[in-house]
């Protein structure tokens, strides 16, 4: 990157930005065209990141005036310890970003506010085809032994 890459949380008027980002993360992820999430959830959760009574929090990774990534993250209670841990749930950065330290600028700074938050710790996943965001992944965290089960209700 030539120019200085700063993460920052998101503001209002990052929506039109933030907006081509997301719908890339979920059309990574075969939610778009007939499967996209409907506009209704897209719209409820980018309330919530602007929302201070919400748990969930969003930042992005921008450069020259630009929005590069995304991250968006939540605390939680747990039935194993007091302080509540971190869940990254969504990680996104802009094909021409990729590989070049935006996506790790972004682990970094929820790293940073976990940490701050007081919580031990930050997870998630990906899925298991994701081969090239797990060659930092593996770098930067420890891969859980768990297995995750989900169903559609």
């Amino acid at each position: 990157m030539n120019a200085k890459l700063l993460v920052r949380p998101v503001t209002p008027q990052d929506e039109t930005a933030w907006r081509p980002l997301w719908d890339g993360y979920n059309a990574h992820y075969g939610r778009s065209g007939p499967t996209a999430l409907p506009e209704e959830v897209t719209q409820a959760t980018w309330s919530r990141f602007l929302d201070p009574d919400e748990p969930m929090s969003a930042l992005v990774a921008e450069s020259a005036g630009r929005l590069l990534g995304l991250v968006h993250y939540l605390f939680h209670r747990s039935t194993t310890q007091v302080a509540l841990t971190c869940y990254l749930e969504d990680l996104f950065t802009s094909a021409e970003s990729r590989g070049k330290g935006v996506g790790r600028a972004l682990i970094n700074a929820v790293y940073k506010n976990a940490r701050e938050a007081g919580s031990p710790n930050v997870y998630w996943l990906t899925h298991e085809t994701n081969s090239v965001a797990m060659r930092l992944y593996e770098v930067i965290a420890v891969r859980s032994p768990f297995v995750v089960y989900s169903k559609t209700l």
